[in-house]
């Protein structure tokens, strides 16, 4: 029977979900600004393997289906130079122009990568998780002249191609 102590030493005071950090490169030529600190929230990626019913004999054997990735979301703090929203805009622009439907990249240029890092509460690396993205959804910034205390935000949703873990080798 476990008891208090065998609970606090498989336990080991758990991971703190807001000791992260978020890097994001691109290969549009656009920089991004100190995501590290102005990355406010995030999530570490999410994947699904589907199942799939293939029928034999009156039974139905489940069979694993083609792994897919979520689309992954950033919320960062808006900067008084407004750094990462212009790169983001300027990425998005480079994909897919404002005014006319073309893109000034090659197709290979339209991915990132972005490197989410779980940290452990003395600030090492816990869990690295290394994506290849590309920019959908850049979100609206809310303003409101009643709105006090607070910093305005705004989303940006990435698609994922996939996603590696530091530490499990590499895919085959």
């Amino acid at each position: 029977m476990a008891n208090i102590n065998d609970f606090k030493a498989t336990f080991a005071g758990g991971v703190r979900p807001n000791l992260f950090r978020v890097n994001i490169f691109n290969t549009a030529g656009v920089q991004l600004h100190k995501t590290e600190m102005l990355v406010k929230a995030t999530s570490l990626p999410g994947q699904t393997v589907p199942a799939f019913d293939v029928p034999y004999r009156g039974r139905q054997l489940k069979v694993a289906g083609d792994r897919t990735f979520d689309d992954w979301t950033v919320t960062f703090l808006n900067d008084a130079g407004w750094q990462n929203r212009n790169a983001m805009e300027r990425w998005m622009q480079a994909i897919s122009a404002f005014s006319a439907n073309k893109s000034s990249i090659s197709f290979s240029n339209h991915y990132g990568t972005a490197i989410a890092t779980q940290l452990t509460r003395g600030g090492a690396p816990l869990r690295t998780y290394r994506l290849d993205v590309l920019p959908t959804a850049l979100n609206a910034i809310e303003v409101d002249s009643s709105t006090n205390d607070s910093v305005e935000e705004f989303e940006v949703t990435f698609a994922v191609n996939y996603f590696t873990i530091d530490g499990l080798g590499t895919d085959a």
